[in-house]
């Protein structure tokens, strides 16, 4: 990285600081932020505690004045010493140029985001629970709501614990969890809790009946993996939650090489014994296909595909997917899995200088060509066609044909959505959404776009809605095309905070945005131009150019137009208003291939033709 006039290394050691540059340099002003977040959520905390303790009314008022008095000698503390390896020292002792100032200072930013998500969960929370709330419940504590009743027919796959010697198999015991999750969903008669919603109860100190009453199940199989060489011991147990009685548990010690062989044994145990419980006649047994004969290239796809479904070192994913493939080109699921993350990285590594989408697609069809049936392989072809090829046209014809193979395929149910809201189509693209939701309540990226989707749609209480759900999550991927709404709703503090979640440090001047949305006709550039300064000195891997709701707000419509197709997400946004009236907006539609999909199929209720090759847009 190059030096600037704020580093204190090499030949600039001997240039004077202002005291603001020296401030930063000690990271006394990163302190003090971190002390003021931390002393607000210490302020909530003290609020909450003194309406549950029989404690003095004044306690609110000593904790303020404590938190003040404490402010200076922190900030000097700051100034004065500096956290070494070796401990704490003056500042004046240590030499610059091994300084770890830098460290010290990214650590810094790392905690105060941290308190940040803590603090938009604890703002949302003050949100979803109404003043009036709290009397009602008050008033009616004798009534207790009749709990859902529990569907006998349903059960939840547990991660199994891996008991490896080393501990180092949770990436391949995710994985085997999963594809007997996956064997069970093919029995029709048998509800299967989602991934997302079980896997979230890992490690849980709840019981078996408590997790079962969270998902709504009447059966958990829950189990441990240990994997010592060739060798694999895999114990599961069947529980009816209702009673917390085992229904069946049995162990397996086999050689790895009997890994298919195992997983056929243990899902059709699990069949026998809730046909004979629940009198499930007539249910089919499981077939397990063997997907390799090379086991070492399953262990591979096992563990890049779990680092894909976390989006978790993708590009170690890549490179398991890439070995797996070459260990047996014949492995169709190795290809889509390898295509499927070769299709998003972009969205989570940032500008590799790989050309990752033409990767994507060959991969894609090759699966295809080993196995016509892969549905995850057609949704990823729909989602390039629309994301690399502006071809929406063919982008929906992929995601339905996935859907056809396979009609749980969450992907595919969110990557439709997302493509038929930016086409316009907003009551189709809720529908989309919501089937995704249905099949995962715990896709938070799927609630996030059908939040969106009602936003642009104009239902603002029900958007909201669904996006507070997704912080309490501490999911706030596509948050930021909330900031707007937040602010001219009263809410300019987690407008605030938010933005400084989006653009990736509580450095960066968010508040210039705030300001651009609150004086949307006015001369906004001298706030752009200090994002852009920040932008170019800083190396947080967000940019601008990333987030188009903040070009939107600062009516930077050329720059809208040159970001990645699948960054335009703002074509309905309630702001886009000027936008939508502008050369830029029709040059990205065109690009974007939603004006011949348009042409194919019919103009959305907020468009309508002009002439033969033009057209009109207003609000959805």
């Amino acid at each position: 990285m190059q030096a600037t006039l704020n580093d204190n290394s090499g030949p600039l050691r001997s240039q004077p600081l202002s005291l603001f540059n020296e401030l930063k340099r000690r990271n006394v002003i990163r302190v003090g932020v971190l002390y003021l977040v931390a002393a607000w959520l210490l302020l909530q905390l003290t609020d909450v505690l003194s309406s549950l303790l029989p404690v003095p009314e004044s306690t609110g008022s000593l904790v303020i004045v404590l938190l003040v008095l404490g402010f200076f000698p922190v900030v000097i503390f700051a100034w004065i010493y500096e956290m070494t390896p070796e401990g704490l020292k003056r500042e004046v002792d240590i030499d610059r140029s091994e300084s770890v100032v830098p460290d010290t200072g990214k650590k810094t930013n790392t905690l105060t985001t941290v308190l940040l998500v803590i603090a938009i969960a604890g703002l949302v929370t003050d949100r979803l629970i109404p003043e009036s709330s709290v009397d009602t419940k008050i008033a009616s504590v004798d009534v207790v709501e009749a709990p859902l009743p529990v569907d006998d027919r349903s059960i939840a796959v547990l991660p199994f614990a891996d008991l490896s010697p080393d501990q180092n198999q949770q990436y391949f015991t995710d994985g085997l969890s999963e594809e007997l999750l996956n064997l069970l969903v093919r029995v029709d008669e048998l509800r299967v809790a989602s991934r997302t919603s079980s896997f979230a109860f890992r490690g849980s100190s709840l019981g078996i009946p408590e997790i079962s009453k969270a998902l709504n199940v009447g059966h958990i199989l829950e189990g441990s993996v240990r994997k010592d060489g060739d060798r694999i011991r895999i114990t599961a147990q069947l529980i009816e939650a209702g009673t917390d009685t085992h229904l069946w548990s049995e162990n397996f010690d086999r050689d790895f090489t009997d890994i298919f062989a195992i997983q056929d044994e243990i899902a059709n145990a699990i069949v026998s014994a809730l046909t004979g419980e629940l009198g499930m006649g007539g249910v089919r047994a499981v077939t397990v296909e063997v997907a390799t004969e090379n086991l070492d290239a399953y262990e591979m796809y096992l563990t890049a595909r779990e680092l894909f479904i976390r989006r978790d070192q993708l590009p170690e994913s890549i490179r398991l997917f890439r070995k797996a493939v070459e260990l047996d080109p014949g492995f169709a699921r190795a290809w889509a899995g390898l295509a499927a993350v070769e299709a998003i990285i972009y969205d989570y590594v940032f500008d590799d200088g790989i050309d990752h989408f033409p990767i994507a697609k060959k991969a894609a069809e090759t699966a295809i060509s080993l196995n016509p049936d892969m549905s995850l392989a057609l949704a990823v072809l729909g989602s390039l066609a629309s994301d690399w090829e502006g071809d929406i046209v063919s982008s929906i014809r992929y995601y339905d044909a996935a859907l056809e193979k396979d009609a749980k395929n969450t992907s595919a149910w969110l990557w439709r959505g997302i493509d038929l809201s930016n086409s316009g189509f907003l009551d189709e693209a809720i529908a989309s959404l919501q089937r995704c939701i249905d099949i995962d309540p715990g896709y938070q990226n799927c609630r996030q776009h059908l939040a969106r989707a009602y936003l642009y749609k104009g239902d603002t209480a029900t958007a909201h809605r669904l996006h507070d759900e997704t912080l309490e999550h501490m999911f706030y991927a596509n948050s930021d095309i909330f900031v707007s709404t937040f602010v001219r709703s009263g809410h300019r503090n987690l407008a605030l905070l938010i933005a400084d979640m989006v653009l990736g440090s509580a450095d960066a001047p968010a508040n210039e945005w705030i300001r651009a949305i609150e004086n949307p006709g006015g001369d906004n550039s001298a706030g752009f131009a200090l994002l852009k300064d920040w932008e170019s000195r800083t190396n947080t891997g967000k940019r601008i150019a990333t987030e188009p709701v903040l070009l939107l707000s600062f009516r930077a419509y050329d720059e809208i137009a040159t970001i990645p197709i699948s960054a335009r997400n703002v074509l309905w946004h309630p702001d886009g208003d000027e936008f939508r009236t502008t050369p830029q907006f029709k040059a990205v539609i065109r690009e974007m291939g939603i004006f011949k999909y348009w042409q194919a199929r019919g103009f959305p209720s907020q468009c309508k033709p002009v002439g033969d090759d033009d057209f009109e847009c207003g609000r959805p």
